[in-house]
């Protein structure tokens, strides 16, 4: 595909000189191999009171560029914005985080626009941003999983838990690997949004339990109350309530959203482990990383503090080492 480039002086003597001996915007087009917009556009922005002329054409675009080259974001500033890009933040949490932090004013959609820049030249940034996909809508009336022994109906967890108003309050799911292989638990706080990740050998619900029980009981005074889905790999909950002093609660069948947070974060890891990985190639290093970026990352919810800031009081060290 053949790239526009700019007109030169040269041309702008040929189109004023094709003008004069009377042909037409497009016959001028086709001597130059130019598209006939792009001459009409020339005459358009580059004619003065006395019409078209090359050297002032010529003046009137340089200057243009000249202007626009003058930058109203430093290089230092993208400088940053590509620093943040590359730990997977979005343009919306670059933008209020630097203006919020550094007073450094750029706008989500001046980062888009850079890093489609940076797509177009060849570069790499665009692979840092979230893909999202349409999702195909389950549909279903009723759990054929069968009944998970003790199960407690989300319907029965207290109020203050819809509330987000106290640290404590988790939800669980499991993230798929390749079929039968190794499967990631993953555990998020309502209120701070702080994410954790496992990995377990397989699904069975012996090595789901030990897991979060691995993960939680470091943080068992800030544990209240854990949701889960229907899962059978959650069957042995009560022993994660009797070891951790919480209390489970699952969410109604084919009802995600009422575990909407794990959902949203399980979309956010899929895209360090994408669907049929080979989740037993994944070290505990890998999962340290994520986990680092998910919870250094700010989020609008938070009025963009990141969950270890509302979690632990604990800035990035992204956004630090400027």
């Amino acid at each position: 595909m053949k790239h526009y480039t700019q007109l030169t002086r040269e041309e702008r003597y040929q189109i004023y000189a094709l003008k004069t001996a009377g042909q037409s915007k497009t016959q001028i087009a086709k001597i130059l191999g130019r598209h006939k917009s792009t001459i009409g556009r020339e005459m358009v922005r580059n004619s003065g009171l006395r019409g078209y002329r090359p050297k002032q054409a010529d003046s009137l675009a340089v200057n243009r560029r000249q202007k626009k080259s003058v930058r109203r974001i430093s290089c230092d500033s993208w400088s940053r914005v590509e620093q943040l890009l590359r730990e997977y933040w979005s343009p919306e949490q670059i933008s209020n985080w630097l203006q919020q932090e550094e007073n450094i004013h750029v706008s989500p959609e001046w980062i888009y626009q850079y890093v489609l820049r940076d797509k177009q030249d060849g570069g790499d940034l665009y692979q840092h941003l979230r893909c999202q996909k349409q999702r195909k809508k389950r549909y279903g009336t009723s759990d054929r999983r069968g009944q998970i022994k003790g199960r407690i109906s989300i319907d029965e967890r207290p109020e203050v838990v819809n509330k987000r108003s106290r640290i404590g309050d988790w939800e669980a799911d499991t993230v798929i690997g390749k079929q039968g292989g190794d499967v990631l638990v993953t555990l998020v706080e309502r209120k701070t949004r702080w994410s954790m990740i496992g990995k377990a050998p397989n699904r069975t619900a012996s090595e789901v339990r030990a897991i979060i029980v691995k993960r939680l009981l470091p943080l068992a005074a800030h544990v209240h109350t854990l949701t889960y889905d229907n899962g059978k790999e959650f069957a042995l909950h009560q022993d994660i309530d009797k070891e951790l002093q919480a209390n489970g609660y699952f969410a109604h069948p084919y009802h995600s959203w009422e575990r909407g947070l794990n959902e949203n974060t399980n979309g956010l890891i899929r895209q360090f482990f994408p669907k049929g990985k080979d989740l037993s190639e994944v070290t505990n290093e890998d999962i340290q990383r994520v986990m680092d970026k998910l919870n250094n990352r700010p989020r609008k919810c938070l009025g963009f503090k990141t969950p270890n800031q509302v979690f632990f009081g604990i800035n990035p060290p992204v956004a630090l080492a400027s």
